[in-house]
């Protein structure tokens, strides 16, 4: 007596079904966030801009930089006046890229210039007087007397795990931290510290910023990322329908 052979057991799609969930879920996830990212970087250019065209505002009394929340001030456009403080200066490294053609500004691997400013109310803030190429950085000193200075106030600039340790002993830093920079230089620390504008022709160090330049440098490619996601999410369930109609052909035909 023969016993009829068992039929091969067919592939089930709960599991698929539930992987692809999960899949479209995070890819779609990751979308959302490109979009709210867009919208942030949108509303940064927008406020950049807004303060770029606009009439500079005076600096905050330094009475006051205490109650103040520097992630607001940012970018604010304002002017100081007052003096540079005779001392040293610091550096932080960075690279600046190429601008494009027809811009005139300094570029490469260099650093950041900051000095102390004596404001005329007493308080002391930190300004970043611009970029200076690597090769160029022993011709640059402190700056001396009394200043108007146009710029943004800016907010401390965070770190991350590839960020190189500060060399605070030599005065050089790898993010624009007022707060360790002033203490290398025996300052009191402030809050926030300003970014000078740029005056002349940007290819005299120390250059300082062209926001003009500086929104042109801004990448802006979240839409694109968003699409990619989107897509691959639409991909991952396009691949299972293909795989979820086979298995049910074969089911049929069997």
């Amino acid at each position: 007596m023969t016993t009829p052979s068992a039929q091969p057991r067919r592939p089930g799609l709960l599991w698929p079904s539930l992987l692809t969930v999960v899949g479209t879920l995070v890819l779609c996830m990751l979308g959302t966030w490109q979009l709210e990212r867009m919208s942030e970087k949108h509303a940064y250019i927008d406020r950049l801009q807004a303060e770029a065209a606009g009439k500079p505002a005076t600096m905050p009394p330094s009475a006051n930089w205490a109650k103040l929340d520097p992630a607001s001030l940012d970018l604010t456009h304002v002017v100081a006046k007052g003096s540079f403080i005779d001392g040293p200066i610091a550096g932080v490294r960075t690279t600046i890229a190429s601008g494009p053609p027809g811009s005139r500004q300094l570029s490469g691997f260099g650093r950041w210039v900051f000095q102390g400013f004596r404001l005329e109310d007493g308080g002391v803030i930190l300004v970043n007087r611009g970029f200076v190429p690597e090769s160029r950085i022993g011709q640059i000193g402190p700056a001396s007397g009394p200043d108007t200075i146009s710029g943004f106030l800016r907010a401390p600039e965070s770190r991350n795990s590839f960020t190189p340790h500060d060399l605070p002993e030599i005065r050089e830093f790898y993010t624009r931290d007022p707060a360790a920079i002033a203490a290398a230089l025996g300052l009191p620390p402030a809050p926030f510290y300003l970014e000078a504008a740029r005056e002349g022709d940007g290819l005299t160090p120390p250059a300082g910023v062209d926001v003009r330049e500086l929104i042109a440098r801004i990448p802006d490619n979240h839409l694109q990322y968003a699409l990619t996601w989107f897509g691959l999410a639409l991909t991952l369930i396009g691949v299972f329908a293909a795989y979820a109609w086979q298995t049910r052909r074969g089911a049929a035909a069997a």
